[in-house]
Parts: structure tokens; C-alpha cells; sequence
């Protein structure tokens, strides 16, 4: 894997990502690529992990709030399951600008922690079998890894089946 500095590395949004995961008293485990790893997909080619292993941070609507579910790159994520099992009014996708105004942070970008007020998240059980996960870290071209039990415990996510 190829990592270079560039002005991702200057980012503002990955900077304030960064300063959660101190703040959570984990490692920064950010790093920064010169291609875009926007999707589930790219992400796992560049990284050279199994797609299953990209936690996707996708932002929905719930009753006109945000609602965050972490869910594997592996997964279409079942939103009529998901609010059914959680008693939730229906779960709709949310707008680019819905979650930019929510997260702090761009669809494809999106990470698990950092967003300017705390969101509901949900968190995909099959992430488990994965001893390490990676996440958007705020931009196109930001990931960060951390495992299982960190991303449940710093998300303070309700865990659940997606699909």
C-alpha cells in the first residue's frame, strides 16, 4: 500500500477525526492514499483486506434525525430489519447534504466517530469475526483501522444484525 502526503493529510475533518480517536484514548491509526477509497470495494483493493472487513459509516434518516449504522462492506444493509428489530419509524437514505450537516464529514468519507454531536449508531454483528476493521476517516482518501470491541465501545453502538 502506497501512502504519500498530500493536503489530505492537512484535512480539517480527517485532523478532527484524528483528535477523536485520541480523545478516546485510541491510537491514531489514520492513514491517508493518493486514490480515492470511497467504496467498500475500493477501500478493500487498496488496503488489501476482504471487503467484508471495511466498516461502512452510512448515514440515515430516522424521524427527521441521524442515524448512524456501521455496517461491513460485505452488507446490504436491511433497513426494514433494522427498524423493526430496534422499534424505529422508518429508516430512509439520507441526502449528501443531510449528512454532511450531521456527520461534519462527506458521503463516501463518513467515520465512525467525530461528527459535531453525538449520533445514534448501530453496529453490524458480523463485523466481529474481523480482528481488524477499517473505517472512513473523514474524506475520500482517509481510513482508519481499529478493532471490533473499540468501535463498539467509542460509538457506544447498540449492536445488531443488518441484513
Amino acid at each position: 500500500m502506497n501512502t504519500e502526503t498530500n493536503t489530505e493529510n492537512r484535512n480539517p475533518v480527517v485532523e478532527n477525526v484524528r483528535a477523536a480517536l485520541a480523545a478516546a484514548g485510541l491510537a491514531d491509526t489514520v492513514i491517508v492514499v493518493p486514490d480515492s477509497v470511497a467504496t467498500a470495494a475500493t477501500a478493500a483493493a487498496v488496503l488489501g483486506c476482504d471487503v467484508g472487513a471495511i466498516a461502512n459509516s452510512l448515514i440515515f434518516e430516522c424521524d427527521g434525525a441521524p442515524l448512524l449504522i456501521l455496517a461491513s462492506g460485505a452488507a446490504k444493509v436491511d433497513v426494514k430489519l433494522v427498524a423493526r428489530e430496534h422499534g424505529l419509524a422508518k429508516i430512509s437514505r439520507a441526502t449528501a447534504d443531510f449528512v454532511l450537516e450531521h456527520a461534519g464529514q462527506p458521503v463516501g468519507g463518513v467515520a465512525p466517530l467525530g461528527h459535531p454531536c453525538p449520533i445514534r449508531t448501530f453496529l453490524d454483528t458480523s463485523l466481529a469475526q474481523y480482528p481488524v476493521l477499517w473505517a472512513g476517516a473523514g474524506s475520500h482518501q482517509a481510513m482508519l483501522s481499529i478493532s471490533y470491541e473499540q468501535l463498539l465501545a467509542t460509538t457506544t453502538a447498540t449492536e445488531t444484525a443488518v441484513r
